[in-house]
């Protein structure tokens, strides 16, 4: 067919090689991509729930004005609950307890946060710590939060105590009772042992100061009982980091969520290249 054989190569000096096979692959690549697009793949995503409630119980006692941690555990407390409250879920219904010496409602569950952070702001100590009275507390504001939304099943509506406190139960009812009573009801209570072992405050009725080691146990036991979490702080930012924590987890919820359309974006953009190789490389289409 070619008499002359040293002038085919200034004829056709560049030959396809390799490069003929490529836009054939990508092709290829596309059509798989489309065939996984028509079988609907899926993935497990976090999803944020259409409803959830969570209740703050923050510690008010006075050993709360130890300044291990600074400016204080009670200033600390305070600036990362109301960090946190930006972070969670803007659906997720927020209620607030206090507790000394007695258990205080201070908002019912409610999406407006900046009534909360200013709640948390006002937030004052006292004498005592009624961790028992602060679980019983929460539990009734979340009965009332179930009892306003009938249209809702109370399996819909998941439910989470988060309790905050760096001492033990000295007065109210004893945590037995609140742990049980919080059980029986299904909702669990996420502990927080907020503080280290070394913090002392100064009583005006006390020469010395007084010792306010942080009770990890305490805390440990009120969550293990409950089926809660918990969690041990040891400065603002930790403390702020395991409310986000908490509250992603009560606000999303993993659901099987169908990505189909990333396969097929994905084949039409490999078509797209087959055909621009092809063109590019050989001036006609695959």
């Amino acid at each position: 067919r070619f008499t002359n054989l040293a002038l085919l190569d200034s004829v056709a000096p560049n030959r396809p090689g390799w490069r003929r096979h490529v836009p054939a692959a990508i092709f290829l690549a596309g059509s798989a991509a489309l065939i996984f697009s028509i079988a609907k793949p899926a993935r497990a995503e976090e999803v944020p729930r259409e409803r959830a409630t969570i209740v703050m119980a923050i510690d008010t006692s006075l050993s709360m004005l130890a300044d291990d941690i600074s400016p204080s555990r009670m200033d600390a407390a305070k600036e990362a609950a109301i960090e946190s409250l930006d972070l969670i879920a803007p659906n997720i219904n927020v209620g607030l307890v206090s507790f000394h010496g007695e258990a205080t409602i201070q908002v019912p569950p409610t999406t407006d946060r900046e009534l909360l952070k200013v709640a948390i702001d006002r937030l004052e100590l006292g004498e005592g710590t009624a961790t028992g009275e602060a679980i019983f507390s929460s539990l009734e504001l979340i009965a009332q939060q179930l009892e306003q939304a009938d249209d809702v099943a109370d399996d819909e509506e998941p439910a989470h105590i988060v309790l905050m406190s760096d001492g033990h139960r000295t007065m109210g009812r004893e945590d037995l009772l609140a742990t049980s009573a919080a059980l029986d009801a299904g909702v669990p209570v996420s502990t927080i042992a907020f503080g280290t072992e070394f913090g002392v405050i100064q009583i005006p009725q006390e020469v010395r100061p007084i010792a306010v080691p942080v009770d990890h146990p305490a805390m440990q036991s009120i969550a293990d009982a409950t089926d809660g979490s918990f969690h041990a702080a040891y400065t603002a930012d930790e403390l702020r980091d395991v409310y986000t924590e908490i509250g992603t987890a009560i606000g999303f919820e993993e659901e099987l969520v169908e990505i189909s359309d990333r396969f097929t974006a994905g084949a039409l953009i490999l078509f797209l290249a087959a055909a621009a190789a092809s063109l590019f490389w050989f001036a006609r289409l695959p």
